[in-house]
């Protein structure tokens, strides 16, 4: 079993809006910045691999939190929220309607127009993990909450219904294990980052 931490990124002005981010590039805010300035990565995890998404506010995070610049893989992009790009839940639920709370009933299926559902994203996690497992080399992923919580749903069994197991709050970091197969079982959501794993 290998280690696997995910960490969020800090905070941009779309995070502060309430507006659906997706594969758009912002950048963090002046807060997300100055937030960052007091994050420091859990001394545990500095022998760990670090990967980061492609995205400039993971790999920003990333460079804060390890002091250099780390590779990146666009399977742990964020999720794809196509026509929903930029755009708040009570934006949409007022155009949209019935429409779009039906959408949401999907659960994993859920599907913005042209984008990506909380399935897809896991299946493109998929062959990610099976290397992290197979290598056995512990890593950390700076990523986003998308991406956090459907790791948090193959760990788990949520199926995107209900309460979240995860909040994927900004400033925190989730670990978990990942098996040979790929598999993953979770140790901690949500831990401070400020908090060393517990043995």
């Amino acid at each position: 079993m290998t280690l696997l931490a995910l960490i969020r990124h800090a905070p941009t002005t779309w995070n502060a809006e309430g507006r659906l981010q997706g594969r758009r590039d912002t950048p963090l805010s002046e807060d997300g910045k100055a937030a960052l300035q007091t994050w420091a990565a859990p001394k545990a995890l500095a022998a760990f691999d670090w990967v980061a998404s492609p995205l400039g506010r993971t790999r920003e995070t990333a460079r804060h939190l390890t002091g250099r610049p780390v590779q990146t893989d666009p399977r742990v992009i964020e999720m794809d929220w196509g026509e929903w790009e930029g755009r708040t839940r009570k934006e949409l639920s007022e155009s949209l309607g019935d429409d779009f709370q039906e959408n949401e009933t999907r659960g994993l299926d859920f599907t913005p127009p042209g984008g990506e559902s909380p399935r897809m994203v896991q299946a493109r996690l998929a062959s990610f993990l099976l290397e992290i497992g197979q290598a056995k080399r512990p890593t950390v992923v700076v990523t986003h909450r998308g991406v956090i919580r459907a790791a948090a749903s193959l760990a788990t069994g949520w199926d995107f219904m209900g309460k979240p197991p995860v909040k994927g709050i900004h400033g925190t970091y989730n670990m978990l294990r990942v098996d040979a197969q790929g598999g993953l079982t979770v140790l901690a959501f949500d831990v401070p980052l400020d908090q060393e794993p517990e043995a």
